[in-house]
């Protein structure tokens, strides 16, 4: 079985980390003959094309699939890939993300593929942009998912969204939770040698959020709600897992908020450092405002940490209210302040969230499942 995967850019993110593995593991544990077109990596988000070093060959860099539309680059990019399809004759193709997913999918048609799946790692329209652009991506999904034999869930939320705009139909679409090696996460502990290098006291409460530093990824909200936080519990800090064109922003109101020394900015930590820095944390914070299931959920829970998110698209499936942390309106701050704060001042309850989550995730969240369950997949898709 010949699988080509296809995804916009590899930058350090959750979408491009199970994509990776999708392509390696399954290459391993089920002998398929696996590999990835994608576009370059650049920008401050760092890249995991070294994740490919070993296997170079199944790693293909096509140059003009770019983030941004630019029509005549576009254009290229529909060629190149249509041609290395025909060249390649996978049995399936497999996309990832926004604009790769489109062109991908196009691609896939024009070389005659017969299997075309695309995975939903977060919606491509919704009430984070406006109206002009969500009729454009809700156009151009429309006319890809006529090309998709089948589509990969990463939460049920997306598709419940994807259905309501008329995209396909209930029995294409199997939810697979993005799995990830869960054993680093598992035997993560507060390393004091590491929080004394971050600048945090062996006593301090960590709040932590792993996101890239840019829009819709809720910094601002979390850095609003901690001047009243550390006002009624001064150990609180904030640590921050991420690098991008808002660090520089960040850093800044984080000033203007007299939180010069409650934020700690890590800035990038390659995949193999989080699991460390998950250890020194005491609780999570994850408020983007547009994400399919945030992986930087179950990384802490498997860490034993409890977690506090925004009830935003697949948030709810792994942050179960009341049970392995708190879910909060979209934009609750005072919902935010509190719920924070009585994870600061209870032990036994950050012990009993954290406890039930690290289960839900030991049982549904292992790579080797996500590969299993995908794997399987492709064999039903094939089977005549």
């Amino acid at each position: 079985m010949r699988v080509a995967h296809i995804i916009t850019r590899l930058i350090v993110g959750g979408a491009q980390e199970n994509t990776a593995a999708s392509v390696l593991r399954m290459a391993t544990r089920h002998n398929t003959d696996s590999l990835l077109l994608s576009g370059p990596t650049t920008g401050p988000e760092g890249s995991l094309e070294p994740a490919f070093d070993d296997e170079p060959e199944r790693l293909i860099i096509v140059p003009d699939l770019i983030r941004a539309v630019r029509p005549l680059s576009d254009w290229r990019a529909l060629r190149e890939l249509t041609r290395r399809l025909r060249e390649l004759k996978p049995d399936i193709v497999h996309t990832h993300s926004g604009k790769a997913g489109v062109l991908g999918r196009m691609a896939a048609h024009r070389a005659g593929v017969k299997v075309v799946i695309h995975t939903i790692h977060g919606p491509s329209f919704g009430p984070f942009q406006g109206a002009a652009a969500n009729l454009v991506f809700r156009a151009a999904e429309r006319r890809a998912g006529r090309l998709t034999t089948h589509f990969v869930t990463v939460a049920n939320a997306m598709r419940d969204q994807y259905l309501a705009a008329g995209i396909g139909r209930p029995g294409q679409y199997t939810r697979i939770f993005s799995g990830f090696d869960l054993q680093p996460f598992l035997r993560a502990e507060n390393d004091p040698e590491l929080r004394k290098k971050l600048g945090l006291a062996p006593d301090d409460f960590v709040i932590g959020k792993i996101a890239r530093l840019f829009e819709l990824k809720g910094h601002d909200d979390l850095l609003d709600a901690t001047p009243d936080i550390v006002r009624q519990d001064p150990r609180v800090k904030l640590l921050f897992l991420g690098d991008g064109a808002w660090r520089e922003r960040l850093e800044s109101k984080a000033a203007r908020l007299g939180l010069r020394d409650k934020v700690v900015f890590a800035g990038l930590v390659p995949p193999a450092g989080v699991p460390r820095h998950v250890g020194v944390m005491d609780a999570l914070a994850h408020l983007s405002r547009r994400e399919g299931l945030p992986r930087a959920l179950p990384q802490a829970m498997a860490a034993g940490k409890p977690v506090v998110a925004y009830d935003c698209d697949g948030a709810g499936e792994a942050c179960r209210d009341g049970e392995t942390g708190r879910l909060l309106p979209i934009g609750d701050l005072d919902g935010l302040k509190t719920a924070l704060l009585e994870l600061s001042g209870s032990p036994e309850q950050c012990a009993a969230f954290g406890e039930a989550g690290r289960a839900f995730v030991r049982e549904r969240f292992s790579v080797d499942r996500m590969v299993d369950e995908l794997h399987e997949l492709y064999l039903n898709l094939l089977r005549p």
